[in-house]
């Protein structure tokens, strides 16, 4: 740069007399005396260059890059718009003068025949048009007019060119010369738009008796206008041509004058050093060889607090220091010499400016290094500040967990920025919701160099007073910055006693930045100073908008979270049974965990059935959140419905694979695929009476039974396909469990996961269930410390039931005959038996029930018959047949002699049904225990 700038300050001071020598010396060689042909720049130019050199610059000065291509170009411009300006006011002028010359015309024409002798008579002749007419072409035809028209006063032609158009309406306006008025118009008649005069003819006492009307079409008005265009067109072309001659000498001798050079190269070879030295951030000083100062920029006065007319002066003598000034003379190389002036440290570089044959002097140029390093000091704390916001987009909001964010906020900001960082959030984001207008809030997250600080604790509720910042940036929703907290009666004021302990402590500055999500404010961040003693400045408050901004989003996203997981939890927890019924054939222990990573289907049921049988249930709906858990509801209610028919465990999963088929096709998504796509479901009926259970499964893991010695099997129960595949059919089995064995039934978030296939799940929950004189709850909780994943990636639902046995004391059982006389030693059998039981109260009742029972089987029914009572939780009658028709129940007429039976035990039982087996049906009744 330093050579650059010599060499154009050798050429801005020399060019006059370095102009004048090489035009001597031009004169001076050559044999001849004959100058060399040059360049634009003053480069010799080859004899073979000067026609290619001409056509170069003639298409420059042609295209207009050059001086003499603008001036040609604008010379060009103004000839034509003078032109172009004279010819058509000269074709205005003459259209308008032809207009009047119509007017006049016209006029005088229509006058000269409407006072012509014989008119005003012929207008009352027995034919006007046979008089007139032949006067009116004439008249016409002398006057070069394209229409003499006479009419009456109603506008009724007497003659026209055309004698088609006589005897019709006039076109134009009457009016006027009706009222005894001459007018002329412009209008567009029968024979187009025209130019016409209307005349009045007047009777002697002045009324009017007729009008004559004469015109000329346009066509004819302008007519003299366009005869004279060409004429008009000629002058101007040859102006033109004249002009442009005369243009293209006057750019020529431009063009020789300025060597083709364009405005913005001329410019640049005079403005160069205003474009370098007094635009850079250096200081550059020109020194003439006699040491007086040539050129100084901005930038040099500056930093070396020159005067004002320190051009042309001796460097000796601008009040420099002695070093910087002897430097300055001296005109040697220097490399980044520092020199102290004033307050400032100076890296001078300097170099001469004759190195090359250029005029004596030299170039320096001065450059601050003070400045330079502070601005290298703010530029790496931007780059910090920069890597902090960095580090913030990626360490805040890793997770979808309202606490954890605000940690991650606090955990970013210390000791990078603060030395203490707290965030206080609003109860309702903790919980999901919107906050509401306040300044309570409760602290969620605490960071700092210390763990001893004075500061309210996590956890603790804080109600900030209004002239805390924290209170302020919460009404306001900016960001409030407190320079020096022994002054900040505002905060102090919040607790006495804790804000003494914190100023004591060393805690001196603070930033309180609002979290806020669009127009929410859930909370504040706060950022505490203690360590660095200067207080945060506005940089530092910029920067904590920032970082708050960013970590706001992410608070905002899991607190939207939040409340989604919540209200999904919430309505996948009133799907599932809340508490279990009271039975006595199982004792049933459950777990039921949901993913972390949201809500799923996993669901099961314990349903008692007639007979003191239990109903067990697990599903799992494929997917996960809330359409999964509505759909697992939907199921849960069917199995309710369906097991209320007493079906077996088969025949009820085929109903539940067609409803779950008719889902998938009810709610196809916009691209064709089933928002639903299956389900799985194992079903269990438990009968304590002969310790028989009939399992049956739609591709759900398999049950474990754990026997009463602690040996642990998984029997074989045909899998069968998922819900909602359909096609095939589902088959049961029969297992028989001794009294103290424990069943577990689990859904696959149990025994599988990413990182666990299902046959080792199966085995670790083998071993974990292995052991005897365990209760179903200690089993539950062995299970689960066994196989719980850290972070259950799916809902995982668990039930261990104790299996028990009903009393053989308590079952009672008799065949009956096929005949009505046996009806009455069932009912003194059922007395006998109720004695037994201390249930003579409910003697009665029950005979009335089973003699209705026993009579419908017997007349309704097929043998063979046979009557069972069972004493458990309620007192239950059953009585067998071999018809698999139901009886139903109706209201008898007032003269029906029968019908009444069924409803009769209807009234005097809790409940009653029919429930079918193999060989045909059961009907039952419960009665409550008194």
């Amino acid at each position: 740069m330093v050579r650059l700038l010599g060499r154009s300050w050798a050429r801005s001071t020399s060019r006059s007399s370095g102009l004048r020598a090489r035009r001597g010396d031009d004169r001076s060689h050559g044999t001849h005396g004959r100058r060399t042909p040059r360049g634009p720049l003053g480069r010799p130019e080859a004899p073979e260059d000067g026609p290619r050199r001409r056509v170069t610059i003639l298409r420059s000065a042609l295209g207009g890059r050059s001086v003499a291509g603008q001036v040609f170009v604008l010379q060009v411009a103004i000839v034509l718009l003078l032109v172009v300006a004279a010819v058509v006011a000269l074709v205005l002028q003459v259209r308008h003068d032809s207009t009047e010359e119509a007017r006049n015309r016209s006029l005088a024409v229509a006058e000269s025949f409407a006072n012509a002798p014989g008119t005003r008579e012929a207008l009352t002749a027995p034919d006007p048009t046979a008089v007139l007419q032949p006067r009116a072409e004439a008249a016409r035809v002398r006057s070069r007019v394209d229409f003499l028209v006479v009419m009456n006063t109603d506008g009724i032609r007497y003659t026209h060119p055309k004698p088609d158009r006589i005897g019709k309406k006039f076109v134009g306006t009457l009016g006027p010369a009706l009222a005894g008025r001459s007018f002329t118009e412009e209008i567009t008649g029968t024979i187009g738009p025209l130019v016409q005069a209307v005349v009045p003819i007047e009777a002697d006492d002045g009324s009017v008796v007729g009008l004559v009307s004469a015109g000329i079409t346009t066509e004819n008005v302008g007519g003299v206008g366009d005869r004279q265009l060409p004429l008009l067109l000629t002058a101007a072309a040859a102006a033109l041509v004249l002009a442009l001659g005369g243009t293209a000498l006057v750019s020529r001798r431009l063009l020789r004058q300025t060597h083709g050079l364009g405005p913005f190269e001329m410019t640049r070879m005079y403005e160069h050093h205003d474009a370098v030295l007094h635009a850079v951030r250096e200081g550059v000083l020109i020194v003439g060889g006699e040491g007086r100062l040539l050129l100084a920029n901005d930038e040099a006065h500056r930093l070396l607090d020159l005067p004002r007319d320190a051009e042309g002066r001796h460097v000796q003598e601008l009040g420099l220091d002695t070093d910087t000034a002897a430097l300055l003379a001296s005109g040697r190389v220097a490399t980044d010499e520092v020199h102290l002036v004033g307050d400032r440290l100076l890296a001078v570089n300097q170099r001469p400016t004759d190195l090359k044959g250029g005029p004596a002097g030299s170039v320096a140029t001065l450059r601050d290094s003070t400045e330079l390093r502070a601005l290298s000091g703010r530029a790496e704390v931007a780059r910090e500040h920069l890597k902090l916001l960095y580090d913030a987009g990626v360490g805040i909001g890793t997770t979808l967990d309202v606490t954890r964010t605000a940690q991650e906020l606090a955990e970013v900001a210390v000791p990078r920025f603060a030395d203490f960082a707290t965030v206080d959030l609003a109860e309702a984001v903790l919980n999901g919701e919107e906050p509401d207008a306040g300044t309570s809030l409760r602290r969620t997250a605490f960071s700092g160099i210390r763990k001893d600080a004075p500061l309210y604790p996590v956890g603790e509720r804080i109600g900030f007073i209004a002239s805390t910042p924290q209170a302020q940036s919460l009404g306001t929703g900016e960001a409030v910055v407190a320079p020096d907290l022994r002054e900040a009666h505002g905060w102090l004021a919040q607790d006495l006693g804790r804000t003494a302990q914190v100023v004591e402590y060393g805690i001196h500055s603070l930033i309180t930045v609002p979290l806020r999500a669009g127009h929410l404010v859930m909370g504040v961040a706060n950022f505490w100073r203690s360590e660095k003693p200067e207080p945060f400045d506005t940089e530092e408050l910029a920067l904590a908008e920032e970082l708050v901004a960013r970590a706001a989003v992410s608070i905002d996203n899991a607190r939207r979270y939040t409340r989604e997981h919540t209200m999904a939890v919430t309505l996948q927890r009133s799907l599932l049974p809340r508490n279990l019924p009271e039975q006595s054939a199982l004792e049933i222990a459950y777990r039921y965990l949901p993913a972390q990573a949201g809500v799923g289907g996993d669901w099961f049921d314990v349903l008692p059935l007639s007979g003191a049988r239990v109903a067990l249930v697990v599903g799992d709906v494929v997917g996960h959140g809330l359409h999964a858990a509505a759909t697992m509801g939907r199921l849960r209610t069917a199995v309710h419905n369906f097991s209320a028919l007493d079906l077996p465990p088969d025949e009820l999963l085929g109903l539940l694979d067609e409803l779950v088929g008719r889902i998938d096709q009810d709610e196809v998504t916009d691209d064709g695929s089933a928002a639903v796509t299956g389900a799985t479901c194992l079903y269990a009926v438990y009968d304590p009476t002969s310790r028989q259970c009939t399992v049956a499964r739609a591709g759900h893991p398999p049950p474990a039974v754990i026997r009463p010695d602690g040996s642990v099997e998984f029997p074989e129960v045909p899998a069968g396909p998922p819900l909602g595949l359909g096609g095939l059919p589902f088959e049961t089995a029969e297992l028989t469990l001794a009294e103290g064995s424990r069943m577990v039934l689990y859904t696959d978030g149990l025994v599988e996961d990413r990182e666990r296939d299902i046959d080792d799940g199966l085995e670790l929950l083998r071993t974990a269930l292995v052991g005897a004189d365990r209760s179903p709850e200690d089993t539950c909780r062995a299970v689960l410390d066994a196989l719980l994943p850290p972070k259950p990636a799916d809902d995982i639902a668990l039930i261990v039931a104790g299996t028990r046995a009903l009393d053989p004391d308590r079952v009672a059982e008799w065949q009956v005959p096929s005949e009505p006389s046996a009806v009455g030693e069932v009912r003194a059998a059922v007395t006998r038996q109720l004695t037994d039981w201390g249930l003579e109260d409910m003697a009665f009742t029950t005979e009335l029930i089973l003699s209705e029972l026993v009579t419908n089987a017997i007349r309704y029914g097929n043998g063979p018959i046979r009557v069972r009572m069972l004493f458990d939780r309620s007192l239950i009658c059953e009585v067998f047949d071999g018809s698999s028709t139901s009886p139903h129940l109706r209201y008898a007429a007032t003269t029906d002699e029968g019908g009444r039976g069924l409803f009769l035990v209807a009234q005097l039982t809790e409940r009653w049904g029919t429930r079918y087996t193999p060989a045909g049906k059961v009907i039952w009744a419960d009665q409550p225990l008194p």
